[in-house]
């Protein structure tokens, strides 16, 4: 669970604010009277966001790192607990750390054996099956059967979660907090320096394309070098863990589908290609970085600036794939650039999708075609060939992948990517709240943010305004239906009678007089 300011590294599908649990719970028809956060720091959420529910919060501190929950914390846990399952016999109790596994997973294995006379196995075996894979840390399950068991019949720890990371290198606690440092402290606690990264993998005999040898690539092993080119990739690309800094894509499904029509999109072929960033820092300082964040230095590849072709670029990250085309039977090994984060020090990955693809042609591959034209870069020298890859409207789907195009590339089509062209990080702050728009060039325009307004405009003004947009009343419209409209009332004042009484409402008819019966 996680507060609204961290929703710009969240995906949206994956968001849980502490609104969203109310919500949740009130769903169920359940109401939670007690919130145990057992974390070592304040930053994930505000609680006064739990308290205004009528929640009450009680924070119960554990570091976690390679460190149980303490004797003294049990005992505290199991009373707490107690005294308001006593008190308020109807209400949940809502009990988290991190991740919600190991910590959370202890203390309450704990108060079952200890307060339901649950036997430890049992305990271990019941939290695992209703959050699965329950408790994985080894120590954790040895100390709860030596507490209460036999630690010789400790279960061996399930295989990590997906997402885990076992590669620990000692500097952080499970909540991300520099090991000696103090945590942050207070309710009103916003952001937090952030930890130290994770130590980085070093993959020695990395091979950087399958079956085929590639002249003038080496991997890069020796530090600080390969250090200094994986923090710099991961900083251009504003990645604050460790391993490879690259997008990741998204399957699509029959959900994800709607998108298409919601938003801008264009598409592309994909590739059986290999994912590579490529940094270039200066002359002879071009660098590759594969998936599995090994690097890979590539001479002879030369990317000069465009205002002065005599300068070679630097600071720029571009992000795309190597693959084999097959020409007269022989391979030959190409890069397809379809993305640029940064440019000479310039976040132009924040930009329109449109934009980035023009500065792909326009500052990466122009610059390289004029000094080939004059024979300064010689193509034979180089150990791939470097290419922009075009992407069309999305309506060319069809043809992409059952036209003649798949005969016109020299290597296999393995299906489609759809990139979005409009988005930005710069408008995810006002997801959620009420903004106003301008139609310009056949697109919505963010203007400002309405913070006058509790509510927006109802449907029928929305689809009003939009009937406006698309049906638009001109100055000249307005001016010849005013013209028309005056025309009209001369015509009808022409046509009125003189004697102003004839337009008097007649008088009513005269009453029969009442008459006695016979």
């Amino acid at each position: 669970m996680l507060g609204p300011k961290y929703d710009d590294k969240v995906p949206e599908e994956n968001r849980f604010h502490p609104s969203m649990l109310s919500q949740y719970l009130k769903s169920l028809k359940v109401k939670m009277g007690l919130l145990v956060d057992l974390t070592n720091t304040t930053r994930f959420y505000d609680r006064n966001e739990i308290e205004k529910e009528g929640v009450k919060y009680v924070k119960l501190q554990c570091k976690g790192h390679g460190e149980c929950p303490s004797a003294e914390t049990t005992a505290m846990f199991i009373r707490l607990c107690e005294n308001f399952m006593e008190k308020t016999p109807t209400e949940l109790i809502g009990v988290h750390c991190t991740h919600g596994f190991n910590r959370t997973g202890f203390l309450i294995c704990a108060y079952l054996v200890e307060k339901l006379d649950w036997s430890v196995e049992a305990a271990v075996a019941a939290f695992a099956q209703a959050r699965a894979p329950g408790i994985y840390k080894g120590d954790y399950l040895k100390e709860l059967f030596r507490r209460y068991g036999d630690v010789e019949d400790a279960p061996p720890a399930p295989a990590l979660p997906e997402w885990c990371f076992d590669d620990d290198d000692g500097d952080q606690d499970d909540d991300g907090n520099v090991i000696g440092q103090e945590s942050q402290s207070g309710p009103s606690s916003s952001e937090s320096a952030p930890g130290k990264r994770r130590k980085e993998r070093l993959k020695f005999g990395a091979i950087f394309v399958e079956g085929v040898t590639v002249k003038g690539v080496t991997q890069v092993t020796t530090q600080p070098k390969l250090a200094e080119i994986q923090r710099k990739c991961q900083e251009f690309a504003e990645w604050e863990k460790s391993g490879f800094p690259g997008a990741q894509p998204v399957s699509m499904d029959r959900r994800n589908l709607r998108f298409l029509e919601q938003n801008p999109y264009k598409v592309s072929w994909k590739a059986d290609g290999t994912r590579y960033m490529m940094l270039i820092n200066g002359k002879n300082e071009v660098h590759m970085i594969d998936r599995d964040n090994s690097v890979f230095h590539i001479a002879n590849l030369e990317f000069p600036f465009r205002k002065d072709l005599r300068v070679h670029l630097a600071n720029t990250l571009l992000d795309g794939e190597m693959i084999i085309d097959k020409v007269n039977g022989q391979p030959v090994p190409r890069y397809l650039i379809y993305d640029i984060i940064k440019f000479n020090g310039q976040p132009v990955g924040q930009c329109d999708f449109n934009i980035r693809l023009l500065c792909i042609e326009k500052e990466i591959i122009s610059p390289r075609m004029e000094k080939m034209k004059t024979g300064q870069i010689d193509k034979t020298k180089e150990p791939f060939s470097v290419r922009n890859k075009p992407f069309f409207d999305i309506h060319a789907a069809r043809k992409l992948l059952e036209g003649s195009f798949t005969s016109q590339v020299s290597h296999e089509v393995d299906g489609l990517i759809f990139q979005p062209c409009g988005a930005s990080k710069e408008l995810k702050q006002y997801d959620n709240k009420i903004i106003e728009c301008s139609f310009n060039n056949n697109t919505w325009v963010f203007m400002r943010q309405r913070v006058d307004k509790s509510f927006p405009n109802s449907y029928d003004t929305a689809m009003a305004v939009c009937n406006s947009i698309k049906y638009p009343v001109t100055k000249e419209n307005l001016y010849e239906f005013l013209d028309r409209c005056a025309l009209g009332a001369q015509g009808q004042n022409r046509k009125r009678p003189s004697d102003p009484d004839t337009e008097l409402m007649p008088p009513p008819a005269p009453k029969r007089p009442n008459r006695a019966a016979p």
